[in-house]
């Protein structure tokens, strides 16, 4: 009978998880809250999102970020989009979104007409 080999306990290592981002309307103004992160496995749910905002026809579509960690570069191209889409009187109100969107927006689509950034 050949002995078997030492078992080598390995260190509790959490598992990473897998990226999140939660939308959810706003109460009393038409937009949304997104929590999370916008990355390549939550690009889908943020995409449809901003759909909607545009297909909603609001002069002005609410967008709470403050609860956005990240936003990699295909998110923000996917805002500028969106704000592109909107046609000459309407915006997308961007409020607390992380500090890399407006620097990413700006370095990318300068001058981008339908989107306005609140930090407070």
């Amino acid at each position: 009978m050949r002995p078997r080999p030492a078992v080598v306990p390995r260190p509790a290592v959490p598992a990473p998880s897998a990226p999140r981002l939660v939308v959810s309307p706003l109460a009393g103004r038409t937009g949304f809250r997104a929590a999370g992160e916008v990355s390549l496995g939550t690009r889908g749910i943020w995409e449809r999102a901003l759909e909607r905002a545009v297909r909603e026809g609001e002069d002005v579509y609410h967008l709470e970020l403050s609860a956005l960690t990240f936003v990699d570069v295909a998110g923000a191209g996917a805002l500028a989009d969106a704000a592109r889409n909107l046609g000459g009187r309407r915006r997308l109100v961007l409020y607390r979104p992380p500090d890399a969107l407006p620097r990413i927006l700006d370095l990318l689509w300068p001058g981008l007409p339908g989107i306005e950034v609140r930090t407070s």
